[in-house]
């Protein structure tokens, strides 16, 4: 079978500009640059659902100048079929950055409570520099798009040296590529700002959310650049209150770490797969197959892309067979192919600008070969690769937006839920913006493993408390912890 690549998961760097948002997050005239009204037609693609509304909306590049250069927002609805039962809009993001969020609506709708879906029309959309949205490009090639998710696993200050090479080229190419224009503006606080800018051509006064992984950092910088135009905000899967910043990305690897020994359990049960039969020799088995690739890689996978993949399959329990399949694999000698899809290029690229645009990392390779001999030793079977340096080290800097700080400031309308064991956005970074926000937000914690908890997850308990939320504004009183569930 042929494997997708992952989407490279390139850490940013971002320098502090001079310029500063407007109050509130709101254009200097935005009653004149009102957008108008969305016009609803069929969705793109072949064989959308037939529920699914698209349309497309025009967005100011830069907020600084709403009446300049305009881009396009795509956008889509899946209406309430219960308009006596609704209450407003649910706006969507289902992660990346750079996943497109068109089809979200009807993917959540297949596990969306019928309740929540009478509430509330389902609101997609693409993001600025996302697939049917204006898109970006940084002409990446098959060769780069199949080098994997992370920076080369470093077992010496050297490889940090030559990782720095290839990064500062891959900066270099976005910055000559034909969207390179879009590079200052391609950012989390300026796709919330598109945000507002639906929400009015909606002709709503309030939205509601629900976002998972970066689409929480969407969510809590929405909330902080908006607060009184928040409705009902949960954000599901938790990064930090700085986001998809540098400590995320090599919190990424605390994050494998807190999953693995679900993993390795699951395979100790299912000697069938010749990988150990006590979680021990699961992790010799896991730094065995690392070891071996970084000296000798199996066709197209180097070690480096090994432990990115098997991050990748972490994420739900569903997928756990297949990661053991692909260890099998591996372990056999034999091939594990894959090819880059026709979106993954874009997909890249745009992950690329709004990590490069939203926060501050390290320029120097001394940070990065510090950083790596730290977490080599604390997150050995990641950390040595995630703290590793990235393009972003080298990224333009010119006319940078200083970094939305979220706070605690504004209504208390906002839900957290987590999972204790989530290896895409761990716990620890959870617990910080749940501390950032303060009285803001309840929180709401299961006990299972994976990342993504609402709608899809197992947890019953964490299910219902955010339906709830969702369907009558009702929090938990404090900060809720769900047990797993019993069998």
């Amino acid at each position: 079978m042929r494997r997708k690549p992952l989407a490279l998961a390139l850490a940013a760097t971002a320098v502090v500009a001079t310029w500063v948002a407007p109050a509130s997050g709101a254009t200097p005239n935005a009653a004149a640059t009102a957008p108008a009204p969305l016009t609803w037609g069929p969705c793109p693609g072949a064989n959308p659902p037939k529920q699914l509304q698209c349309g497309t909306l025009k967005v100011p590049l830069d907020y600084r100048d709403p009446g300049g250069r305009q881009i396009e927002i795509a956008v889509s609805r899946l209406p309430s079929q219960k308009p006596a039962q609704r209450r407003g809009v649910l706006l969507t993001n289902p992660g990346g950055p750079g996943a497109s969020g068109l089809g979200y609506p009807p993917a959540l709708g297949a596990g969306l409570p019928r309740a929540v879906l009478d509430t509330y029309d389902i609101i997609g959309m693409d993001p600025r520099g996302v697939g049917r949205s204006t898109p970006v490009t940084c002409g990446l090639t098959p060769s780069q798009l199949k080098r994997g998710a992370y920076p080369t696993y470093a077992h010496r200050p050297a490889d940090v040296v030559r990782e720095a090479r290839y990064a500062r080229g891959l900066a270099r190419q976005c910055a000559a590529s034909g969207t390179a224009w879009m590079l200052p503006h391609t950012t989390t606080a300026n796709t919330a700002r598109d945000m507002d800018r639906v929400r009015t051509a909606l002709g709503e006064r309030r939205i509601s959310f629900l976002g998972a992984s970066y689409g929480t950092q969407l969510g809590a910088t929405y909330a902080e650049l908006f607060p009184e135009r928040g409705d009902r905000i949960v954000l599901d899967s938790v990064l930090g209150p700085r986001g998809y910043d540098v400590t995320a990305f090599r919190q990424l690897a605390r994050g494998m770490e807190d999953r693995f020994p679900d993993f390795a359990a699951y395979v100790s049960q299912h000697p069938e797969y010749g990988l150990g039969t006590t979680p021990a020799q699961v992790e010799a088995t896991y730094a065995a197959l690392a070891r071996r690739l970084d000296a000798e890689p199996q066709g197209d996978v180097t070690g480096t892309l090994f432990r990115g993949l098997t991050l990748e399959l972490l994420f739900t329990d569903a997928r756990l067979p297949e990661l053991a399949k692909m260890w099998q694999t591996l372990k056999a000698g034999k091939p594990y192919p894959f090819e880059p899809t026709p979106d993954q290029e874009n997909t890249a690229a745009s992950r690329l600008h709004v990590l490069c645009a939203d926060s501050r990392w390290p320029r120097h390779q001394l940070s990065y070969q510090l950083n790596v001999l730290v977490d080599r030793a604390r997150y050995p079977k990641l950390g040595a690769s995630t703290a590793n340096i990235t393009p972003c080290a080298f990224w333009p800097s010119e006319h940078r937006e200083p970094p939305v700080r979220v706070g605690d400031r504004g209504p208390s309308n906002i839900l957290l839920v987590q999972n204790e064991r989530d290896p895409g956005t761990p716990l620890a970074g959870a617990l910080r913006l749940r501390q950032a926000l303060g009285q803001r937000a309840r929180m709401v914690t299961a006990d299972q493993g994976g990342h993504g908890v609402y709608p899809f997850g197992a947890n019953t308990c964490a299910n219902e408390a955010t339906t709830t939320f969702l369907t009558t504004g009702k929090r938990p009183a404090g900060d809720l912890r769900c047990a797993a569930n019993t069998p």
